[in-house]
């Protein structure tokens, strides 16, 4: 791939959500708006390198693949009522004002998440069809998101989209109980784009910030649309809370930097009030806190420790109690094991770990951890092997480099 066409697929990643969202309000198909927007970028790789890329290159990718929405509704004679109203998206006019409610928004970004996320469709589908469509993440990325087989992840995109055509489910935030019914998937789905954000499973970069910005937008405009629902505070504690370790996670060349080892006078403290402040909302009245308002505690006593040896690991591992009892996974159990190894030592951690195995033998993060806790009992040369184990199974170059590193330094250290 050349400079140019990686420029170009690059900002497309950047900017499919948006083009296919408001593509989407024109012809109420999401399967047929990513269609549209990916021949907007066809277009785009056709005759960028030949015409030079424009003054505005984001506006030339929607306004093409917003023209080629009208045109699609133009050939349609049963959309034939429909003109006016498309004609004034083609001049980036705002569609016409809804009916006023006091629970509307205007977010086609929000409105595609809910749409993709409409009960008509299995979870695991709903998840799969967002994290493509809002998260630009590739088929592979989900699935190792979702811990789910790529054919599998496949699968689940194009029969949900099928599905949502076949349903004529209508391009809406939706009110009361059915807002409601959907709740726990858009929550799901804007934490999973966060997380990709804040750590890439794939690629060249340990950040995709764009991601983890447009993740806490969403959260904060859920927010505002539902103030009763504790969990939405609880995620958006969570991720203001994480977003305010951005510029402290990687180094002056953009090698990964590990939560011990950050400068902690970098973390965003502006952030991290918000994060308080959501918190604080997530449990008014006594309310117990969800699985995300649990995961945004135990962020917060991170980030009241004013140096990594500061943590309070006991609270921390009284908080993945409660968060394993609510939603028990390997991967929580396997954040777990880290509280346990600070609390309880890397003996005690290593078996839980151990135990984790089966479950996540072809998840990165459980050889790095056992290699943690080898070198802390002594053990180099198992850790070793344990890091270049999770080297061969990280698929973002920068972290394959971190742990390929840390494994070299074992090895100079034994000679």
């Amino acid at each position: 791939m050349n400079e140019s066409s990686a420029a170009v697929e690059a900002l497309y990643r950047i900017e499919s959500a948006k083009i296919i969202a408001v593509v989407t309000r024109i012809v109420r198909d999401v399967g047929i708006a990513e269609e549209l927007a990916q021949d907007a970028l066809v277009a785009a790789l056709e005759q960028w390198p030949r015409d030079g890329v424009p003054a505005k290159p984001a506006a030339w990718l929607m306004s093409t693949a917003k023209h080629r929405a009208v045109d699609l509704v133009r050939r349609k004679e049963t959309y034939a009522r429909k003109l006016a109203e498309v004609g004034r998206a083609l001049t980036d006019v705002p569609p016409p004002p809804e009916p006023a409610d006091p629970e509307d928004i205007d977010d086609d970004l929000l409105r595609l998440i809910f749409t993709a996320c409409h009960p008509v469709l299995a979870t695991e589908a709903r998840i799969a069809l967002t994290l493509r469509l809002l998260g630009g993440l590739t088929t592979e990325e989900i699935a190792r998101a979702c811990l789910a087989a790529e054919p599998t992840v496949a699968q689940r995109i194009v029969r949900a989209k099928r599905a949502l055509a076949k349903a004529d489910v209508p391009y809406e935030v939706p009110y009361g109980a059915d807002r409601a019914a959907r709740l726990d998937s858009v929550l799901e789905v804007i934490y999973l784009i966060f997380n990709e954000g804040h750590s890439a499973t794939a690629g060249d970069d340990w950040l995709r910030p764009a991601l983890c910005e447009e993740a806490l937008r969403l959260a904060r405009v859920l927010a505002g649309l539902m103030p009763a629902e504790p969990e939405v505070h609880g995620l958006a504690a969570l991720l203001e809370i994480q977003a305010s370790r951005t510029a402290a996670r990687t180094g002056a060349d953009g090698e990964p930097v590990l939560l011990a080892e950050q400068d902690r006078t970098r973390w965003d403290r502006l952030l991290i009030h918000r994060g308080y402040a959501a918190l604080a909302r997530a449990t008014e009245q006594g309310r117990p806190l969800g699985p995300y308002g649990l995961q945004a505690a135990i962020a917060a006593c991170h980030a009241r420790a004013v140096r990594y040896g500061d943590t309070d690991w006991p609270t921390i591992l009284a908080l993945y109690d409660r968060l394993a009892a609510l939603t028990p996974s390997p991967v929580v159990e396997l954040n777990r094991a880290v509280a346990v190894s600070m609390t309880e030592g890397p003996a005690a951690a290593l078996a839980l770990v151990d135990a984790l195995a089966p479950a996540l033998k072809d998840y990165h993060l459980l050889p790095s951890l056992r290699a943690d806790l080898l070198v802390r009992l002594g053990r180099p040369a198992e850790a070793r092997t344990e890091l270049g184990r999770a080297a061969a199974l990280a698929r973002n170059a920068r972290e394959r480099e971190l742990l390929l590193r840390r494994a070299a330094e074992l090895g100079s250290d034994q000679a």
